[in-house]
């Protein structure tokens, strides 16, 4: 009991830190190494490091630290920091500007307002896999997609409402939850996105497009919403020079953030396996090219795409000097991810290994089993968990790389597979992240069209709400 009311109380301090204002890296890192030195104090463990050890309890709840900052560098971080490089060079050139222009005219084409909202919906949810940045995508929306889907008669709120829960899913193996989650897992990523991911994400993707189009249509009518073009307009005026300030590249600069995926998945097992599937080799051919097959890795696509994008830069601008220092823009994309995730997650991984140390998971676990649950209910518990937590931190991340760690043990503990378990945890954390008020993306969308946060949230939260029902669904069907 004494090790629950210690993870109870550090958890609460952690929520209590968030509250007021502190911010999550602090917050985590704070709870983490209060819980390591409760566990030396009242030698829960009898080890707080296991491996390495300084021989000194004090100095070893700062080597735990070291460690994941060392572990977490010389893996993930570095995948991470590459696809934040290769992001911030994409947005140099302006490649995501370019990938939108490839759908702007079928989405002027549609006239009705309540289907080209349908239609843009699908749209986003396909972007999200080439730019796996909820707030970072949603800035690009409100001055791309938002004023064609306004002038075309949809409600302000209604537009909003799809730019908000533009990456309500992390998926893809350029999202960073996924890279970590498939760590977590010992699997690749591009594996773990296809066999594990679009079997439950494609279902949620349909079911929340259809609760977005009856949502707007309920809300657009209990409002007496009535477009009104000249109203439009003067808002979208008042608003005017975001746009112009983004880069217009050529329009084949659209293929720039879809070629890591191609890397990606085209030099992975998934592609074999589709040979497979397809009769196209037997399984005893593909065994035996597997052992010389060409592979790539997530790194290694974020590297070449960022060399493929210079290349087409000097093209572009005839100019070869400025164009290679240009490359210090996809460093400095690695230093803020660092700054920003890498960091977080190390901080949640003291946080996570503070809870191991003092119990808490094993309590958790026999209290779970002595109550009759199964590893469907513990699912269920943990995913709404880290829900709502990222409700309350307003970042997925956040709430994911604190609690992501514990997975492994407490799918052991239920005879499961580590993937089983963390895939439609990790599906569900971001749910929560688009029905919180204080998340970034929401907070700057709300602000460039000047409405309340909460009236944006009041269009999201049924569509997350179906989400997370559909989520549940496909965990009882796969389990």
């Amino acid at each position: 009991m004494l090790a629950m009311f210690f993870a109870l109380a550090s958890i609460f301090l952690l929520v209590f830190m968030l509250s007021k204002k502190i911010n999550a890296h602090m917050a985590l890192l704070l709870s983490g190494l209060l819980l390591l030195s409760l566990a030396a104090i009242f030698n829960l463990h009898p080890y707080i490091v296991e491996k390495g050890s300084l021989h000194l309890a004090f100095f070893d709840i700062f080597e735990v630290f070291n460690q994941k900052m060392s572990s977490t560098l010389a893996g993930l971080g570095l995948t991470l920091m590459s696809i934040a490089g290769f992001s911030a060079y994409m947005d140099h050139v302006g490649a995501s500007y370019a990938l939108f222009k490839v759908f702007e005219k079928p989405l002027k084409m549609v006239k009705q307002p309540l289907i080209l909202l349908l239609v843009a919906y699908f749209i986003v949810q396909f972007m999200v896999l080439f730019i796996p940045s909820h707030a970072g995508l949603a800035l690009l929306l409100m001055v791309t997609m938002y004023p064609i889907l306004v002038r075309s008669g949809v409600s302000k709120l209604s537009a909003l409402s799809v730019i908000a829960i533009c990456q309500y899913i992390d998926h893809g193996p350029g999202s960073g939850n996924v890279i970590f989650a498939a760590k977590q897992a010992n699997i690749d990523p591009a594996t773990y996105f296809v066999s594990y991911q679009l079997p439950t994400t494609i279902p949620i993707i349909i079911a929340v497009g259809l609760s977005i189009y009856f949502c707007a249509k309920f809300f657009d009518k209990k409002e007496g919403f009535v477009f009104d073009k000249e109203l439009v307009e003067k808002e979208l005026n008042e608003s005017k020079g975001k746009e112009e300030e983004l880069k217009k590249p050529p329009k084949i600069y659209a293929i720039l953030p879809v070629l890591p995926l191609i890397l990606i998945l085209g030099f992975s097992p998934v592609l074999d396996s589709i040979l497979v599937a397809l009769n196209i080799f037997t399984q005893e051919q593909m065994d035996e090219y597997a052992k010389t097959a060409i592979r790539t890795n997530v790194p290694v696509a974020m590297f070449i795409s960022t060399f493929v994008a210079i290349a087409f830069e000097m093209i572009r601008y005839k100019s070869v000097v400025d164009t290679l220092n240009s490359i210090m823009i996809f460093f400095k994309g690695m230093g803020n991810l660092f700054v920003i995730t890498v960091s977080l997650i190390v901080c949640g991984q003291v946080f996570a290994e503070g809870l191991l140390n003092v119990g808490f998971v094993d309590i958790l676990i026999s209290f779970a089993k002595d109550l009759g649950f199964g590893a469907f209910a513990i699912i269920i518990f943990v995913s709404l968990l880290l829900a709502v937590s990222a409700f309350f931190m307003g970042s997925g991340n956040a709430a994911f790389f604190s609690f992501a760690p514990l997975i492994p043990n407490i799918a052991k503990s239920f005879s499961l597979d580590t993937i089983t378990m963390i895939a439609p945890i990790q599906i569900m954390t971001g749910f929560g992240r688009c029905v919180s008020p204080i998340a970034p993306a929401i907070l700057a969308i709300s602000a460039m069209a000047k409405v309340n946060p909460l009236q944006v949230v009041k269009r999201t939260a049924i569509p997350m709400l179906v989400a997370t029902i559909t989520n549940i669904i496909c965990t009882y069907i796969y389990l």
